[in-house]
Formats: C-alpha cells, structure tokens, sequence
C-alpha cells in the first residue's frame, strides 16, 4: 500500500468539487468537527434564514402567516419539494413537520392495523431506541403486549444485521416493518429495497428510520415502493438542534386517514372554515398533527438552499472518498488499536466510521482537549462522521495524526473511562 502523506490528501481537496462549501459553514478555528452525524454545523445560510423568519414575525406580526419572505402558511409544503430530492420521492409525498418519533407515532398509528392472527410488529435489536420506545407504546395502545407483539431481529455480532435474518422474520403474524436506513452504532446501510420488496411479497407494510441517512446519501423511496419513511433533519442536513423532522407516505396511501389528525392535516383551502369533520389533505400534507414551528423549520431554507447546489450525489461521492480515506489512514496509522466495526465495502456503509476500543469514552475525551470533536455511543465506540459539505481531506488526515499520538503517548489514561451525561 503506498504511503498516505498530508501532501496526498492536499491534492484530494484542490481537486474537490465540493471544497468551497466549506466556507459556507461557522468553523472553529484549532478545531475538526466529526459529530455531523449527532449534529450538524450551522450555515451561514442557515443563520440568515432564521434572521429572515424573525424579521417577518418582528415587522409583519399575523400577517406573516400569508406574507413576507416565506409565508408560512405554506413553508412546510415549498420545503418538502426540496427535502423530497434527497429522498428520491415526488413533492406531495415528502412533508417538513415534527419531530422524529412524534411523525413515527403518526405513521404506526396509521400503518399499524392488527387482525386476528396478524398482530405483530418486526424491528431489530440495533435499533435506536427512542423507535422501540414507541412501537412498544403504540402496542400498547392497540392493547397488545410488547413483550410478544414485538419482534427485534437479532443481531449475529452485535454490530450489524443480516438481511436474510430479516426476511426469515417476516412471518404471517406480522402487521408493520419498521427498520432503520443506516444503522446508529456501527453505520451499517440496509438494503431498503430488497427489503421492501420482501415485506410487500407478504403483504406487509414497510418503513424506515432515515435519522442516519438523509442528507448523507441518495434514496428512491417511490421507486422503491417504500410505505412510509421519517427523519430528522439537524444531522447530516444542517437544520439545528431539535430542529423539524420530515415523513414521507407513498402516494397509494393518501386515502389513509392519518392515526393521529391534527387541524394543520386539513385541506387547505378549508382548513379555516373550522368544521368539526376532518377533510385531510390528499398528500403527505395530512399527516401533520399541528402548526409548524417556524423557527425551528427556517434553517432548513437556508440548509436546503446548499444541498441544491451541491447535489446529494456529489454529496455521497465525497462522503464515500472521507469515510475511505479514514478507514486507510487508520489502518496505516493504528492497524492493531482499533476494530473498524462499520462495513467495508461502500455500498453497505452510511456517513460515519466506527472504531471499537474497550477505552473508546476516554479517548473521545482526550481528542476533544486536542481539538477533535468525535462521538461516543455505548459501550466502546468512537463514531468519526467527515461531513462532504463542511470537511476536507485535509481534516480527515490531521484527526488520524492527532488520534495516533493520543494512542501512542496513552495519553487517554489521564481521562475516566465513563461518558458524559451526554455522549
């Protein structure tokens, strides 16, 4: 393998057609952010829309609803033509609402329908657990028991799932699928579209978790036939912490009448009249709960702004080429220190790396007092996610050198091996 040196990589960014988004975004100096995939740095663009939002409320009041730079009456459906880009999705069938496990209950809630003898739910052990909090809850609700109605695929390392393990769970008795795009830990990318096509082989509906994946890499939900989908937005797309989430219910379910109605579902037009029958609108529009928040949506005009000129395939490209890069740096600089747990190959692999080490929360501690902002999830992994749009090559080589030495010098051992409240 030939020697990776810093003036390689220099030669990676001169040729990176992505480089000057970097300025689009407020860096530190003396610092390497890695935690993109936690949370997402915050644009330039992104700053001056909630500038413009709070400008419309200070100067228009009530009328901002209708008027101003972007009325927001209508703001969350121009933005999900946008969002629906990077979901390979048509327009009507993206919406910007919520949070993430609030639009989950919405669409279990909707999609969840048990009969006799077909009572169940599929889901696997991997997964982030905010979604089993609220299968379990929506379970409960129906007056089914979690601990049988609930399905959780088993993991054969712990690390990743295999696809035919989750087929095979695919049983008559099962109601809903819901699934993970990338999973959290170890950055494993499913194949959604095998797996849809599996689960409607059986007649069963079929979602997915794209927490980890929108804004990292392309998707064809509607091609793919997916049921239904739902997501933050304030990791890989920038949109701030807590920020709007996003659904997407496939256009053959618009007949469905939401699980959970709210008064901003309404048609439009006659969402006013103030009827007590609800007239849902005949798009993924219907399946909000309530009004939207403004200043937790108006980064996401600026944020969205950027990925149509950068593209999301050019976004995965680099992404891919990162994510590589550290892998081969890691293996050159530490081969015997770490375990990459995340898969190799780039069509398996979301936007992070994962590292196991048995001292993996103490040495996120001493790469933060270096400089280096990475991720610790439980119980011994260190999360590295180079953003396209906001990291260089460059970055990618200095973290490794400053990882290295930490190693080298053990210099970790001055830290507690236990995470912060937040890790």
């Amino acid at each position: 393998m030939i020697e990776i040196t810093r003036e390689t990589v220099s030669l990676l960014d001169q040729n990176d057609p992505l480089a000057s988004f970097k300025e689009e975004f407020h860096l530190k100096t003396n610092s390497i952010y890695l935690d993109g995939n936690s949370l997402g740095l915050l644009s330039k663009r992104a700053e001056q829309s909630v500038l413009d939002v709070l400008n419309d409320w200070k100067e228009q009041g009530i009328d901002g609803w209708m008027g101003g730079k972007y009325p927001w009456f209508t703001l969350s459906e121009q933005l999900a033509e946008k969002l629906a880009v990077l979901v390979g999705a048509k327009p009507n069938e993206v919406i910007v609402t919520g949070s993430t496990t609030v639009n989950l209950h919405q669409l279990v809630a909707t999609f969840f329908e048990p009969k006799p003898g077909k009572t169940k739910i599929l889901a696997d052990e991997l997964t982030f657990p905010s979604d089993i909090y609220a299968l379990q809850s929506q379970l409960k609700l129906k007056g089914l028991n979690p601990e049988t109605e609930l399905i959780q695929v088993r993991s054969q390392n712990g690390l990743t799932l295999e696809e035919d393990d989750i087929i095979a769970a695919m049983t008559e008795d099962v109601a809903l699928i819901l699934l993970p795009s990338v999973l959290y830990r170890s950055g494993q990318l499913l194949n959604i579209e095998r797996l849809t096509q599996e689960a409607h082989k059986r007649n069963i509906p079929i979602g997915f978790d794209l927490c980890h994946s929108i804004g990292a890499l392309p998707h064809e939900l509607s091609k793919w036939g997916v049921d239904f989908a739902f997501w933050c937005n304030y990791k890989y797309v920038n949109a701030g912490p807590g920020g709007v989430g996003g659904l997407y219910v496939n256009q053959n379910h618009f007949s469905k009448t939401a699980g959970l109605s709210g008064w901003f579902g309404s048609n439009k037009e006659s969402q006013f009249d103030m009827d007590h029958t609800f007239d849902g609108e005949q798009s993924a529009g219907g399946f909000q709960i309530g009004t939207p928040h403004m200043l937790s949506t108006a980064p996401l005009i600026g944020s969205l702004a950027i990925f149509e000129e950068a593209t999301i395939e050019k976004v995965r490209t680099k992404s891919l080429s990162l994510t590589r890069l550290l892998m081969d740096l890691i293996n050159q600089e530490m081969k015997d220190v770490f375990q990459v747990v995340n898969p190799l190959d780039d069509k398996r692999r979301g936007g992070h790396i994962a590292l196991m080490h048995n001292d993996a929360a103490r040495i996120c501690k001493a790469l933060k007092d270096n400089g280096i902002v990475p991720d610790f999830r439980s119980p011994n992994i260190i999360r590295l996610a180079p953003v396209a749009l906001y990291n260089s090559y460059t970055d990618v080589y200095d973290a490794v050198q400053i990882l290295s030495k930490i190693m080298k010098d053990k210099e970790y051992e001055k830290y507690e091996n236990k995470r912060e409240v937040i890790a």
